[in-house]
């Protein structure tokens, strides 16, 4: 089964992944925004989830992590956890 690797950024709030899209699309690093507003534990680490494969995230995650491309950045995806922005590393 193929694996890939993923940062994230979790947040509670709409407006809060949409400001952090828009400090991206500005320049800003994804791992210097995880680490200071990512709501998961990973935000430590710059929101790098390691390697996972399917069935080990919830379905809205996974799909849209699967079907980005290394090094691309998602649109916001809403989970039961929050909204997230996924960059897909590996």
């Amino acid at each position: 089964m193929s694996k890939i690797s993923a940062s994230h950024i979790l947040v509670a709030q709409e407006h809060e992944i949409q400001d952090l899209q828009k400090k991206l699309n500005e320049g800003a690093s994804f791992e210097a925004l995880a680490k200071d507003f990512s709501k998961c534990p990973s935000g430590k680490s710059g929101g790098s989830l390691g390697e996972f494969s399917k069935g080990m995230m919830v379905k809205p995650f996974e799909d849209a992590a699967f079907a980005l491309e290394p090094g691309t950045v998602s649109a916001p995806v809403k989970t039961q956890f929050g909204y997230h922005l996924i960059k897909r590393t590996k």
